[in-house]
């Protein structure tokens, strides 16, 4: 689908229009909450089950900045967000900033224009490798209270 025929400046007014608006959001939504059965069910919080082992983690045995990111979305779809901070306390941060660029998104198709979110800002990318580097090294230092960061 062009892009001139959503983001036309103009909202979207009728059935169709709505429809055709909300078709790319309602298929992103499908296909997380697809994954989000799989997690809830396939438990990844307890060892040997079908979910898969992070690479890095089973050959090389350190953490990457993903790591204990299947175990925070069971957390978070469970309700408990200390444990989710917990498993992976940065993934847990872009999940919410991915969820407000997904609610600007659908709300952008309705408008007709683009809205805005964290991902148009110019530095988005830099503070973002930055972040992930970071915590890449810090929670795989072997010392106190850094310990308490590994998965």
């Amino acid at each position: 689908m062009a892009l001139s025929t959503v983001y036309t400046g103009q909202p979207a007014r009728g059935t169709r229009a709505v429809a055709r608006a909300l078709a790319g959001p309602a298929a992103a939504a499908g296909g997380i909450g697809l994954a989000c059965v799989a997690v809830w069910f396939g438990d990844p919080t307890t060892p040997g089950g079908p979910l898969p082992v992070c690479p890095t983690k089973l050959l090389f045995g350190i953490d990457c900045p993903g790591c204990g990111g299947l175990r925070m979305a069971y957390s978070v779809l469970h309700g408990d967000f200390s444990a989710a901070l917990h498993y992976n306390a940065v993934a847990l941060a872009f999940a919410a900033l991915f969820a407000w660029s997904g609610l600007a998104w659908t709300m952008g198709r309705l408008r007709g224009r683009t809205m805005r979110s964290w991902l148009h800002w110019r530095w988005t990318p830099h503070v973002a490798a930055v972040v992930f580097v970071v915590w890449f090294v810090v929670r795989n230092l072997p010392f106190a209270p850094f310990t308490g960061l590994s998965v």
